[in-house]
């Protein structure tokens, strides 16, 4: 979060209107979404517009396989 809040204003200085983000877990519902989401409240909180994404959230592959013995 600190680190993200001192750099994103210095992009926007340098006329850049985006920057992509990613976090990630095995199976994807967990540590990842609550991270994207507390990031994207910190943003929100810092006057920043974030678009949130939980890409594989609707996945199920990931939780199928925490079932199987490999």
């Amino acid at each position: 979060r600190d680190l993200l809040l001192l750099l994103l204003p210095r992009y926007q200085e340098q006329g850049k209107a985006y920057v992509h983000v990613a976090f990630g877990c095995t199976g994807g519902k967990h540590r990842s979404v609550f991270m994207a989401e507390q990031i994207a409240s910190a943003l929100r909180t810092a006057g920043f517009s974030p678009t949130l994404l939980h890409r594989n959230l609707a996945s199920r592959a990931a939780d199928l396989l925490e079932g199987q013995k490999l």
